[in-house]
């Protein structure tokens, strides 16, 4: 038996309430007999009782001992899930979910589902939530900054490191003909004539 990842709900006084319950068998089930138990300071009453015959067959007779019940379960879906109409601050309390399958040499399966009935829902202060996601944020932006500005002075110094080099290319190819350096440009003397 299951009811679910978190087996409590707060409701409002006068809102209808889902009482989510599962059950599973890795042998699959024959007359498998289920109850929803609502301990009343000690003393468990029953909300509701049924057998299921077989795996995916709905229960003929769903017995209800509680007004403001109705079973919604479904044995198709493994399901065996009650709501509670109209919720007064008398029903709030420990519901069990009760199961027993006859092939697995019937033993007992149960869970635990706490019911808190209150006049209004709790408002929950976000304020810490909120200051932690933006100081999280604001050092992912800082980040993000710091990253664009390094990129961007990298990307300014590689472009005025090209620049010099061209400089440098540049001033080296100019013809020098006062040292008279091979490759400048000098007038060829004419050859002396022989007498």
């Amino acid at each position: 038996m299951s009811t679910g990842k978190i087996p409590f709900l707060e409701a409002v006084n006068g809102s209808d309430v889902l009482l989510p319950c599962t059950y599973a068998s890795c042998i699959g089930i024959k007359d498998l007999y289920f109850k929803w138990e609502f301990n009343d300071n000690g003393t468990m009453l029953k909300v509701i009782d049924a057998v299921i015959p077989t795996d995916h067959v709905e229960p003929s007779t769903v017995n209800i001992y509680r007004e403001r019940v109705d079973f919604v379960g479904s044995s198709k879906t493994n399901n065996i899930s009650i709501v509670l109409w109209n919720v007064t601050f008398e029903d709030a309390g420990e519901y069990t979910c009760f199961g027993k399958n006859p092939k697995e040499k019937d033993k007992n399966h149960s869970a635990i589902f706490t019911l808190y009935v209150v006049d209004e829902l709790r408002v929950v202060d976000n304020t810490l939530t909120i200051i932690i996601v933006s100081c999280v944020g604001g050092c992912i932006a800082l980040l993000v900054i710091f990253m664009l500005l390094k990129n961007f002075t990298l990307f300014v110094l590689a472009k005025i490191e090209e620049k010099n080099k061209e400089c440098l290319v540049s001033s080296s190819g100019i013809d020098n003909t006062e040292n008279g350096l091979s490759g400048s440009k000098t007038t060829p003397k004419p050859t002396p004539k022989k007498a």
